[in-house]
């Protein structure tokens, strides 16, 4: 399953999406701390991430200077750490690997490269549903795979479900990105693991049937085909949208306008979401730093700034909303296992190139 999982996570041939797997590789990344401050505080934690965003390093700069204790940092894309961490086993200089979708850390548990993270500050500041069973890895942030439309020809009344996506009814009006994509993948996987093979197989055929244009590009290009006329809804990662609404971009700013969004599934099984996290390292040799990390970037100060900087939702939930996600109202997110996304991963990208969706 490894293999598929990674090969999985690999084949999205969009620019967008690679930023969240960067392709830089083994790169150290260091925040600015002053050597003798890190002495005299003594510390140091060593994090192998496959973020990319900047506030991420605005976060380690932060909790430098609250702690002393100084962040390094190396970026690569998630299956490029994995592999890595596989090699250099009890001799790995990481501390934490962070990284994003539910699959992909429950691979690095079950590669047997994680240890349980015992701290009654993080138990407090993220629910249980939003860290591993055995809290081998915690939440740190997720974001939802939501419905966006055409404002001026879509009524939100008119939407339901992703099943209803698949129906008749959107025949050549539906937008969204290849299945090469993990986001999809995922949202696939969750679906097999709600309703079964069969049901989740009909789902993609009904999207692939119902394709406005053949999937191309990533979310953002999704929302300015709906705006360009192309079709009429789509399905996107809501941090997409929010990006759109401050991009540098008038352009984008205008789609964003032009567009509303929708949680779909309140009613039966809840709004997809995946979710970014933080694993700790089973031969870690700053274990209490790195935990210390973990509690940190899971305060409501922390995850206040992360929703505000890149428009995640936070697990924390005493953590404010930005004001453009505060509008987009409260949703009730699908229940699922994140372990079931690596596990049904191979199962998904198999049934979604058995229905033709590209």
């Amino acid at each position: 399953m490894l293999a598929a999982v990674l090969s999985a996570c690999n084949s999205s041939s969009d620019k967008e999406e690679q930023k969240d797997e960067p392709a830089k590789e083994d790169t150290p990344v260091e925040n600015t701390t002053d050597a003798k401050e890190d002495e005299k505080m003594g510390g140091e934690v060593n994090v192998y991430t496959a973020r990319h965003y900047d506030v991420d390093a605005v976060l380690y700069e932060d909790f430098t200077e609250k702690t002393g204790i100084k962040v390094n940092v190396i970026e690569a894309k998630a299956p490029e750490l994995i592999e890595r961490l596989k090699r250099e086993g009890q001799n790995t200089s990481a501390d934490l690997f962070i990284t994003v979708d539910g699959g992909i850390l429950n691979t690095a548990k079950e590669e047997g490269l994680l240890q349980s993270v015992e701290s009654e500050e993080i138990d407090k500041a993220v629910p249980a549903e939003l860290r591993d069973t055995d809290n081998q890895w915690i939440g740190l942030s997720t974001r939802a795979r939501v419905i966006v439309y055409a404002k001026d020809r879509v009524k939100p009344e008119e939407l339901s479900t992703y099943e209803d996506l698949a129906t008749d009814k959107w025949k050549d009006k539906l937008l969204v990105r290849s299945s090469d994509s993990l986001y999809n993948q995922s949202l696939m996987a969750s679906l097999i693991a709600i309703d079964g093979e069969e049901k989740a197989k009909e789902w993609a055929q009904g999207i692939a049937d119902n394709l406005a244009r053949e999937p191309e590009g990533g979310d953002r290009d999704q929302a300015r085909a709906i705006v360009a006329g192309v079709g009429d809804v789509a399905i996107m990662n809501s941090y997409y949208v929010g990006h759109m609404s401050v991009s540098d971009e008038p352009e984008d700013v205008k789609v964003f306008d032009q567009i509303g969004v929708f949680f779909p599934n309140q009613e039966t099984t809840g709004t997809h979401i995946n979710i970014s996290g933080a694993g700790l390292i089973k031969h870690s040799k700053n274990k209490e730093n790195a935990v210390k990390l973990i509690e940190y970037l899971t305060t409501a100060e922390a995850q206040e700034q992360v929703s505000e900087e890149n428009f995640e939702f936070p697990v924390n939930e005493e953590a404010k909303l930005p004001e453009v996600m505060a509008e987009w109202g409260t949703f009730t997110p699908q229940k699922v296992d994140f372990a079931d996304y690596g596990k049904y991963n191979p199962k998904a990208v198999e049934l979604m190139n058995e229905v033709g969706w590209k």
